[in-house]
């Protein structure tokens, strides 16, 4: 190995032609990076599995608007979703990653009933979605008289299966 000087550090380069050169400090760097790669981050599962329930959310309105109906497949597909978002960003293994998948689940399976519900709103009302989604949002009365005029027996199962789910699938094992 030969060492050369690059801005006042050393390079080390090896004598073997076409093997690259490193630096120390990026050695250093690449180290650091693998090992908060591989740290669990409650944070990172947050965002990246809010994002995923958002979306899914937003697919479940749809295809209950488009078929009238609430598939529970749907809802193990939000769960085991969420749960990989969580469990790919947060490489976590105990409880609080597993809580954070399930109740993300939960929650946007309830946010994908309160979009329907706005979509069937809009659309009886002749307003725009933006508009009954701005009532929705200022007044959490409203949300919470929709929960309970649109609540099913069944939607315990989607949640049921939605909460299992996501718990199961959020844990890096």
């Amino acid at each position: 190995m030969d060492m050369q000087q690059h801005e006042g550090k050393p390079i080390f380069s090896s004598s073997v032609p076409g093997e690259q050169a490193y630096h120390p400090d990026t050695l250093q760097a690449q180290q650091f990076r693998s090992a908060v790669q591989d740290e669990p981050n409650l944070f990172a599962a947050l965002l990246a599995g809010g994002v995923v329930a958002l979306v899914c959310a937003v697919i479940w309105a749809i295809v209950t608007a488009v078929t009238d109906y609430q598939i529970a497949w749907m809802a193990i597909g939000i769960g085991f979703l969420v749960g990989i978002a969580v469990r790919w960003a947060g490489k976590g293994t105990n409880l609080f990653f597993g809580m954070t998948g399930a109740v993300l689940s939960l929650l946007s399976c309830v946010a994908g009933n309160l979009l329907f519900v706005a979509i069937i709103v809009s659309q009886e009302e002749a307003m725009s979605l933006l508009e009954v989604l701005f009532i929705m949002v200022t007044s959490p009365m409203i949300v919470v008289e929709i929960l309970q005029l649109t609540f099913s027996p069944i939607d315990l199962l989607f949640y049921g299966l939605a909460l299992y789910v996501g718990y199961r699938t959020s844990v890096s094992r």
